[in-house]
């Protein structure tokens, strides 16, 4: 399980494609933490750590998680953020994150605020995935707090912070984005439409 805090950003060094899988060597600063086995969180991606040289790791995406999110779409040199599972007896800072990636999403506008960024999204109206006003959504796997939810769309405020520490300063209008939606709202959802 994650928070959606990210701890740092990775840079992709090396793709290798093996059939239809893909996997990514990275570098980041905890490399020398990590562990074979490690679940770890890349843009919102649950993946296991396979193999550690120096200060790179790697991790394999299969097809089904390729199309789904956006992990397909990095290239060598491309950026991602980073969190490692959320230890038993550590502080739980974001939200309830699953690391599993609901559906992609689209920036369609990035407001400078003097000082802060609005950044507006939309997303296909698929799995009856929703937002809702002060709700928690997870973008990139950042833990985020919405506000101007619509049908298929919603607005997040990005402090200077989260901006510089985060992907977000890399985010360009029509970039795509992973979404895992808040995971208390799916099962409320779920549970209106059984009755």
């Amino acid at each position: 399980m994650f928070t959606g805090i990210v701890e740092a950003i990775g840079e992709v060094v090396d793709i290798y494609k093996e059939g239809t899988n893909i996997t990514f060597t990275l570098t980041c600063p905890f490399t020398n933490e990590l562990k074979i086995d490690q679940s770890l969180s890349h843009n919102g991606v649950c993946l296991t750590v396979i193999a550690i040289e120096g200060n790179l790791y790697s991790v394999t995406a299969i097809d089904e998680t390729l199309k789904k999110t956006n992990l397909g779409k990095l290239e060598v040199g491309s950026k991602v953020n980073l969190e490692r599972c959320m230890p038993a007896n550590g502080r739980f800072d974001g939200h309830i994150v699953q690391g599993h990636v609901d559906q992609i999403g689209r920036v369609t506008a990035i407001t400078p605020q003097d000082g802060s960024w609005l950044y507006d999204f939309e997303y296909e109206p698929e799995g009856q995935n929703i937002t809702v006003e002060k709700g928690s959504i997870c973008i990139n796997g950042t833990s985020l707090t919405v506000f101007n939810s619509g049908t298929n769309s919603f607005r997040v405020a990005i402090i200077p912070y989260t901006y510089e520490h985060t992907v977000f300063h890399t985010l360009e209008v029509g970039d795509i984005v992973n979404l895992e939606f808040d995971i208390v709202g799916k099962y409320i959802r779920k549970m209106m439409n059984l009755g």
